[in-house]
């Protein structure tokens, strides 16, 4: 397969706050930032575990993706090659021990991986893989290694494989020094970067977090409207927590439940709920979003939103309504804190300010928000933070959308 991809998947935005680097580089088919195709950002994934593949035939590797805005692709090169697969984070889990390193020109420096997981797996393992969407330095995969090979010896090679290559030829070279390969689909240039960031002056849309009460009723409880529309909350079991080892071909099988059993609740939840609304009374525009099926008419505008780290699996959803006709689009809540701007050319004109799902004292963001007949938000935050949810359906709310589902994957069997 001829690799296709070439710079003009990259936009160029602006930092905000950041004195390290002044610039962001968005890649406009990954899925974080701005809104895409599923398809589209599978496809580009999937040039990319070619690469991978074809480089490694014979070698069991461990995937490494990076937090937060790598996740997805190392959960699916995972997926596609089967191999091991853990995530870093900025999430503390109880009971573990950590490697910690940092990322020096990240908004959020701090990242984590389960140690105890890397000790069960290093002496079944060939090669450890850096899963990133770009490499600009490579300075934070350096710190990475120099640790693993202080913990472990020399038990593993190393490679990263990544969407973007920005490395100039001494860090290139410095990488081949130490042994460690770098695959990759696009050689970027950020000399101009910088510059082109600050070409975009004209101040873009803002709007603050607001956390004020929203009605959000679990799918077993009688149903409720919001200004016609609906928001529903659903809870389904079997999450496979990325933060710890997952083996691709178990990892995978535990978002096809995921999708199994959402369907499954919509189906039978949607329709009981909404058509018993609490007032007595259902719009016709109501009950015909909540016939059983109807979320998967062919042309129905859908919004599948991840949160923070977790992306691969809301992106398998969004997949999944795509394959039935959909017209989808996905994109994730971020820590990144990015400059809107209004001039056409500039990747992000509209940023809401979130209260985190996961901590509600951390200030996320999510940009462009467009009108959708159902939007989806799906999470695996573990505690109920009713800020964060508040702060996400007012934004949601904000942008014209009447009707929200909001999944929770949780532990536990499914039934």
């Amino acid at each position: 397969m001829e690799n296709k991809y070439t710079e003009d998947i990259v936009a160029i935005a602006k930092r905000e706050n950041n004195q390290k680097r002044s610039y962001l580089v968005v890649n406009k088919l990954q899925g974080k930032h701005i809104p895409v195709a599923p398809g589209d950002a599978f496809q580009m994934f999937h040039a990319l575990a070619k690469k991978v593949k074809e480089a490694y035939p014979d070698e069991t590797l461990l995937l490494v993706g990076f937090a937060e805005t790598a996740t997805a692709i190392g959960a699916y090169l995972a997926v596609e090659l089967d191999t091991y697969y853990i995530q870093t984070t900025r999430e503390h889990i109880p009971g573990v021990c950590y490697l910690c390193f940092s990322e020096s020109h990240s908004h959020a420096t701090e990242q984590m991986i389960v140690k105890n997981d890397i000790d069960d797996v290093i002496a079944r393992i060939d090669r450890i893989v850096f899963v990133e969407d770009e490499v600009t330095t490579g300075n934070t995969i350096l710190h990475m290694v120099d640790l693993l090979k202080q913990t472990y010896g020399e038990q593993a090679m190393f490679a990263v494989a990544s969407i973007l290559n920005g490395m100039d030829s001494v860090s290139q070279e410095t990488y081949r020094m130490q042994g460690i390969d770098m695959l990759y689909l696009v050689k970027t240039d950020h000399s101009s970067y910088a510059e082109r960031a600050e070409q975009f002056t004209e101040k873009g849309i803002y709007h603050k977090k607001n956390t004020s009460p929203v009605a959000c009723r679990p799918a077993d409880q009688p149903g409720t409207t919001y200004q016609d529309g609906m928001v529903l909350e659903l809870e389904i079991p079997g999450c496979q927590n990325a933060r710890r080892l997952q083996q691709g071909a178990t990892y995978q099988k535990a978002c096809e439940t995921l999708w199994d059993g959402l369907w499954r609740k919509l189906s039978c939840s949607v329709d009981g709920l909404l058509l018993q609304p609490a007032d007595g009374k259902a719009s016709a525009r109501t009950q015909e979003m909540c016939r059983p099926g109807s979320f998967l008419q062919k042309g129905r505008r859908v919004l599948v939103l991840g949160t923070e780290e977790f992306m691969y699996p809301a992106l398998y959803v969004a997949k999944q309504f795509e394959e039935a006709g959909c017209m989808v689009r996905f994109h994730a809540t971020t820590r990144s804190p990015i400059a809107p701007r209004s001039e056409s050319g500039y990747p992000l004109q509209e940023r809401y300010e979130l209260a985190s799902l996961y901590d509600a004292r951390r200030t996320t963001y999510v940009y462009d928000l467009a009108t959708y007949d159902v939007v989806f938000v799906l999470t695996d935050a573990v505690c109920e933070e009713p800020d964060g949810i508040n702060s996400l359906l007012h934004a949601l709310m904000g942008s014209g959308n009447q009707d929200i589902v909001f999944v929770k994957w949780q532990e536990g069997e499914m039934i």
